[in-house]
């Protein structure tokens, strides 16, 4: 018996946590990577600002439509062999990925990449809460594998920048094969495996109605932050609505259902969730508005561009090992709310900024937003899984990472495309007359097109473009300082019930949350 059952941690448990954080670091690694190639991809693949978008999300939304059926799945049929089939078909994906040919190639192959990556994050986090019995040394683990994602968010900027200055842009993608060569040698050895008990049969048609849910509802998201709401939003959102109730309605009557909807009867399972979703919405917009800002109106290579984003990736990265160590003295509630806080001023710096006033301010704000996110990632996820049985810690894991995941997703379409429909109003008037239409028609779509249009168009020109850009990113940031703001006061308010992590007062809603207590009957 594992010295992990009987309540400690020894030295397999934290090798085994080594490994489970190789996936999480890959997956932080591949965020920031492809945001630092986008340039360059853009140069030689032509996408449209559309197809940019879908590049950067199309991998986000389907991992986030396969989290739920994956973590369930991983629950019932081995969760380390399912991590591992997951780690072998993203190395595979991955080599697609970067000899794709086309725009529409790429992003093929990111959804792809989705549905690969949908079997890592939840099947590593419900392994860490089985090694790891004791509550204390369970949310330290948690919270070094969250900074795992932090570690590979640091390194993917310098790693990457230092690649693509030698290499083509497809390189990025190529990182993945060595992290899941490890994996694949390593995870026999160190991880042990587990399979839940009495987990039943997984229902295909739950799992169809999963993604007829959560599939058009974020097509309606993009679409409505693209061109408003139009007939085809209100459609797909509508559609996505009725098949959310069929689901729900559905799973209740399934003596094993695909997601037990009594863990949302836990008020701080729900509340966590909240945290999560917004927080990384903010999160997934500045992200990937801070490296064009970096890149294209800051005009900085690659390499400098990556060495800049390392420091905020590391307040990160102290984030997530601190917080779980406050949360020991001070109510994790009260944590969050405090490192959200700091977040607020971050936005609100970028809300601020100037397109002359360099990069300092910028790295600054984006610093204090890695902050919050740090904290939320350790925190929010210890919460989320602290608070469902051990039996259903595949469901927990894959509504926790369901949930970030589409942050992220969701950050990228609405504040990007919010950004980029100001950048359009602004620019609009500022495109010479007599401009070539396929010159003019790239300079308004985006950044981007503006950038690589700047040759043929009048001197000073790109000074506007940036100008407009940056406006944009004014306008994404304080959106994002006010959603902020309300997460502050719920993770004040609603999570003020919950106790220090190792203390004698419950984490949940009571000592047996319903949550629990579903988890028992199961």
């Amino acid at each position: 018996m594992s010295t992990a059952t009987a309540g400690g941690a020894g030295a397999r448990e934290w090798g085994g946590l080594a490994v489970l954080s190789l996936p999480t670091m890959l997956l932080g690694l591949d965020v920031t990577v492809l945001y630092l190639a986008l340039p360059s991809l853009a140069e030689d693949l032509h996408p449209s600002g559309t197809e940019e978008l879908w590049i950067m999300d199309a991998y986000g939304f389907l991992i986030a439509g396969f989290l739920i059926t994956m973590g369930t799945l991983g629950d019932r049929i081995g969760r380390r062999r399912l991590l591992m089939i997951g780690t072998a078909a993203f190395g595979a994906v991955s080599v697609l990925a970067a000899w794709s040919t086309s725009a529409e190639m790429l992003i093929v192959a990111r959804a792809a990449l989705g549905i690969a990556g949908a079997t890592l994050m939840p099947s590593t986090l419900a392994l860490i809460t089985n090694m790891f019995a004791d509550e204390r040394r369970r949310s330290v683990a948690i919270g070094l594998w969250a900074t795992s994602f932090a570690l590979g968010m640091a390194l993917g900027p310098v790693v990457g920048g230092a690649m693509l200055n030698h290499f083509w842009w497809g390189s990025a993608f190529l990182l993945a094969i060595p992290v899941a060569a490890v994996l694949l040698v390593a995870a026999p050895l160190l991880i042990p495996e587990y399979r839940a008990p009495y987990s039943g049969r997984l229902d295909l048609p739950s799992v169809g109605l999963s993604l007829v849910a959560i599939l058009p509802v974020i097509y309606a998201v993009k679409r409505f932050a693209e061109d408003g709401p139009d007939a085809a939003a209100i459609a797909a959102a509508l559609v996505g609505a009725v098949f959310a109730v069929m689901f729900v309605r559905r799973q209740g009557k399934l003596a094993s259902p695909l997601l037990d909807m009594r863990l949302f009867t836990d008020r701080t399972f729900s509340a966590a969730l909240s945290v999560l979703l917004v927080g990384l919405v903010g999160v997934g917009g500045s992200m990937l508005l801070i490296t064009q800002q970096l890149q294209l109106v800051e005009e900085l290579p690659p390499v400098e561009a990556g060495l800049w984003m390392g420091p905020p990736a590391l307040l990160m990265f102290l984030a997530a090992i601190g917080a779980p160590l406050a949360a020991r003295r001070v109510p994790p509630g009260i944590v969050v709310a405090v490192t959200l806080a700091l977040s607020v001023v971050g936005y609100v710096l970028l809300a601020r900024v100037d397109a002359s006033d360099g990069v300092t301010p910028i790295v600054t704000g984006f610093a204090l937003i890695y902050l919050g996110l740090g904290a939320i990632a350790a925190l929010g996820t210890d919460l989320v899984v602290s608070a469902a049985p051990p039996e259903k810690a595949g469901s927990a894991s894959a509504m926790s990472e369901t949930v970030q995941e589409l942050g992220l997703a969701l950050g990228v379409a609405v504040l990007g495309s919010l950004a980029t429909a100001v950048y359009r109003g602004r620019i609009d008037g500022e495109i010479p007359a007599g401009t070539p239409s396929e010159v003019a028609r790239s300079a308004g779509d985006s950044l981007a097109g503006a950038a690589s249009s700047a040759p043929r168009m009048p001197d000073g020109w790109f000074d506007a473009a940036r100008e407009a850009a940056t406006a944009g990113l004014n306008t994404a940031m304080s959106v994002a300082a006010g959603c902020t703001v309300v997460l502050c006061l719920l993770s004040a308010v609603v999570l003020r019930h919950v106790g220090v992590i190792g203390g004698d007062e419950p984490r949940g809603d009571s000592e047996a949350s319903p949550a629990q207590q579903a988890g028992s009957r199961a």
